[in-house]
């Protein structure tokens, strides 16, 4: 965690947005905390039948609590909790906190991911610039103006991130998700250049390999040394015999090859994804989904076949 704050990233919002957001900022080793004050628009919604991943789709409260577990799995903290306000700290080189419980943390940035209210950052920047008013029922509110921040979620107001919707198609539950993965890309990679990344070195991905699709050459550490050399030595911005290069150099390397797994790893990972979805599951249910299946799967083809011969010679 960087020094001088709580969390390295504070999210506010527990929806789809914030959860993806936090997964993502959480996997890079950030100390991510997301304040969810339990009133997600997605609530609104009697089911969610959109969803990648979920054929007869899914209901809203079993969705609520896979995206907070995949979110605690990744190494978010999770506080129910409403977040009042948002204000530099002293020096303005983060942000404090203040919750309705009169608690105060402070975070090096701040992601806003809540659809309706921003109320709560107000002071931060220029009133006009940063809200736009909406009607919303009867009620009047004000909300993030989709043009405030760019499209990776940064605003003029450094360490901070929307990634409130900024378009109406970002209210759909995927799209608001994949919105706050593309802004917790960009933290990540800000938060990479502060510890002495570069740009071009600072984007990554995010996912594992199988260790078989290494070739033999790239089982060994020095090809990777030379394929950094190659891509990013001529045009890096530190002399490539300073130490900071060789701290950046291995620490790219290092994560690079770190996202191949070996068989084992990768059975035991899928055995892991399997049981955690499982226990999201109504038990009750599976038994007598598996009953069904199980008998059917007794019948003899001679009992089928029987039925249906005596099915098609009944008078029609």
């Amino acid at each position: 965690m960087e020094r001088g704050a709580d969390h390295d990233v504070a999210i506010v919002g527990g929806g789809p947005a914030g959860c993806s957001a936090g997964v993502f900022i959480a996997r890079e080793g950030l100390e991510t905390v997301i304040f969810d004050r339990g009133r997600s628009s997605l609530k609104q919604c009697a089911h969610l039948e959109n969803y990648l991943g979920f054929p007869a789709g899914i209901d809203i409260e079993t969705f609520y609590d896979l995206i907070h577990d995949h979110a605690d799995a990744a190494g978010c903290e999770i506080v129910s909790g409403l977040v009042e306000s948002v204000e530099r700290t002293e020096g303005g080189d983060g942000f404090a906190l203040e919750l309705q419980e009169g608690e105060r943390v402070t975070a090096r940035r701040v992601v806003a991911a809540t659809r309706y209210d921003g109320e709560y950052l107000r002071g931060l920047d220029d009133t006009e610039a940063m809200f736009e008013t909406h009607e919303h029922g009867s009620e009047t509110h004000e909300r993030f103006d989709r043009e405030y921040a760019d499209d990776d979620g940064t605003t003029p107001v450094d360490g901070l991130y929307v990634a409130s919707p900024s378009t109406a198609a970002d209210t759909q539950a995927v799209m608001a998700a994949g919105r706050g993965a593309r802004v917790a890309w960009q933290v990540i990679t800000d938060a990479r250049v502060d510890s002495g990344w570069w740009e071009a070195v600072a984007d990554g991905v995010d996912w594992v390999r199988r260790e078989a699709q290494l070739d033999e050459e790239w089982h060994d550490r020095e090809q990777w040394v030379e394929w950094f050399d190659d891509h990013y030595g001529a045009d890096a911005p530190v002399d490539p015999d300073s130490g900071r290069y060789e701290r950046v150099r291995k620490a790219a390397i290092d994560e690079s090859r770190s996202t191949y797994i070996e068989p084992a790893e990768r059975q035991s990972r899928a055995e892991r994804a399997h049981r955690a979805v499982a226990d999201h599951l109504d038990p009750a249910a599976v038994t007598a989904q598996f009953d069904a299946e199980t008998l059917l799967d007794a019948l003899e083809d001679e009992q089928i076949r029987e039925y249906l011969d005596s099915e098609t010679a009944k008078p029609s």
